[in-house]
């Protein structure tokens, strides 16, 4: 899968532009706070909806105007595809997929997909499970509208019956509850299953990258904390008996106390925790394997590659998992966005080079530095 075209409008600090990718490396650069990380993060957007970045829409239209655009165009093993995002600061965003709007935006999951990478994401090992599970969502989503809408039923069910526990009429409570507790076990049963399908398929593919990309001197492994396997209705019915047993717990607490939203991923590097025991070094490499062993998820399921979205990565790097991380990247089309970069970091790669300067590129020219240069 590869993007081809990307329009911006209105978009964050872009009046107006373009930019034509080339099919394999493309590297974005300039000065902190001219566009780079602006234009990744569109690109993410056609793929998912969502901002890596920003909590709401409206955020991402310039100042002074009422809309902005994106417009990206890509190609896959299916076909072409063009997806349209219209923002509002007054309304809700409109998709577009090949010029017909849809009405939900699990209909978007799938037509581009993407591996999106910058410094945050090294709250996967550093902060709360939130940020594993939004991991887990975020991949399994694009990769199953299935999951997507799953998961979109479970948060819908687990607001109702959060409301429902904090009802001072203990009678409405339990006569409503086991109701929803039966709709809840199916959705988690969905959630679950897939959940542990990913992980057990990709922790040895992460593994084997960052066996690589620390030249073999660290062993990754990470493992699911959900408490559930097994067939989906094996889970929903321990999903359901666990929801009976903490009943007292939960109406003391307000709230549910186990399922999906209370999933979490340990990684361990050489034995020991990398969140508690793991240098920020150490730490990155572990986000970085991920997300190029989720690239690996991605061909398995699709034949198939997604987009490589990697920003403000390189700068964090020393130059020799600089040149292993270029080097993972082979076959897959990718985007970097660097303050600068060396030239003999991508020797013997093809790649498109965009100076960005104030919302704009200032400069775009195609490299292909020879293994001697």
């Amino acid at each position: 899968m590869r993007i081809k075209n990307l329009s911006l409008k209105n978009f964050r600090n872009y009046s107006e532009q373009t930019f034509s990718f080339d099919p394999e490396l493309n590297v974005l650069t300039g000065a902190n706070a001219q566009g780079k990380t602006n234009a990744a993060e569109a690109v993410f957007f056609l793929c998912t909806g969502y901002s890596p970045r920003a909590s709401r829409d409206k955020l991402v239209v310039k100042n002074g105007e009422e809309t902005a655009e994106i417009i990206g165009s890509a190609v896959s093993r299916y076909g072409d595809v063009s997806v349209k995002i219209v923002f509002s600061k007054n309304d809700k965003k409109k998709i577009y997929i090949n010029g017909q709007e849809i009405s939900r935006i699990g209909e978007l999951m799938g037509n581009i997909n993407s591996v999106f990478f910058n410094p945050s994401e090294l709250k996967l090992v550093q902060d709360s499970p939130e940020d594993r599970r939004r991991f887990m969502n975020i991949s399994l989503s694009q990769m199953s509208k299935n999951y997507f809408y799953s998961l979109q039923k479970y948060n819908k069910i687990l607001l109702q019956r959060n409301n429902l526990l904090k009802d001072r009429d203990i009678y409405v409570i339990k006569d409503t509850l086991p109701v929803w507790d039966e709709q809840l076990s199916v959705a988690a049963a969905t959630i679950i299953k897939q959940r542990n399908a990913f992980i057990s398929e990709i922790s040895p593919i992460a593994r084997e990258k960052h066996a690589f990309l620390s030249g073999g001197k660290e062993i990754l492994e990470m493992r699911s904390e959900s408490g559930f396997s097994g067939e989906k209705e094996e889970i929903a019915e321990k999903f359901l008996i666990e929801l009976k047993n903490s009943f007292e717990r939960d109406l003391k607490l307000g709230y549910t106390s186990c399922g999906p939203h209370r999933d979490d991923i340990k990684f361990t590097l050489n034995g020991e925790d990398a969140r508690i025991f793991g240098s920020q070094g150490q730490q990155r490499t572990v986000a970085l394997s991920l997300k190029l062993a989720e690239t690996e998820i991605f061909k398995k399921r699709f034949d198939e590659y997604p987009i490589l979205i990697l920003d403000d990565v390189l700068s964090e790097l020393d130059g020799d998992r600089r040149k292993k991380l270029v080097a993972a990247t082979d076959g897959i089309q990718t985007i970097f966005t660097a303050t600068g970069v060396s030239h003999s970091t991508f020797r013997g790669r093809n790649y498109a080079h965009f100076v960005i300067e104030n919302g704009a590129v200032k400069k775009r020219s195609d490299k292909f530095l020879k293994n001697d240069d």
